[in-house]
């Protein structure tokens, strides 16, 4: 049984006033976050070419190569609802406005990967949580280092 300062402790967690969240949420980035920075890092090393945000594509995905035809997003595990993610939570606050934005991001990141593939191009999405675990890393990315024909290895 929790105690009352531990109670409150949790309960200050899940209620956080609109103001606060609001400029919370704000200093999120949209590009350049350092999960993504990691993945260009990691696949940099494996020998990949590729451009960042790449605003002509559907959805801007994190990283794209046009000529070798790939596209990787990399996804946060509370903004794109990473299922059984300890980090898919969701605010109690203003539960209905939430529960709908999710869906709509989930919605959003189907059309614009079925898109991309109507292009021709391989999609991946790697999951921040994934970010520092290389092998798992290496497995989702597996497929867009295979297309894009890459025969080097890793230098580490």
């Amino acid at each position: 049984m929790k105690g009352e300062a531990e109670r409150r402790r949790s309960d200050a967690h899940e209620h956080v006033p609109s103001e606060t969240r609001s400029r919370i949420m704000r200093a999120v980035p949209r590009e350049r976050t350092t999960p993504e920075l990691e993945v260009a890092r990691f696949l940099r090393a494996k020998g990949l070419q590729f451009r960042t945000n790449v605003r002509s594509l559907p959805g801007s995905p994190d990283l794209a190569n046009k000529t070798k035809r790939f596209a990787i997003y990399v996804h946060g595990c509370f903004w794109h609802r990473h299922a059984a993610c300890k980090k898919t939570t969701t605010p109690k606050d203003n539960a209905e406005f939430w529960r709908k934005k999710f869906e709509q991001n989930i919605a959003r990141d189907r059309r614009n990967e079925e898109a991309l593939r109507e292009l021709g191009f391989e999609v991946a999405v790697v999951w921040e949580c994934e970010v520092h675990d290389k092998p798992r890393l290496d497995t989702a990315l597996r497929k867009i280092i295979r297309r894009a024909g890459v025969r080097r290895q890793p230098t580490r």
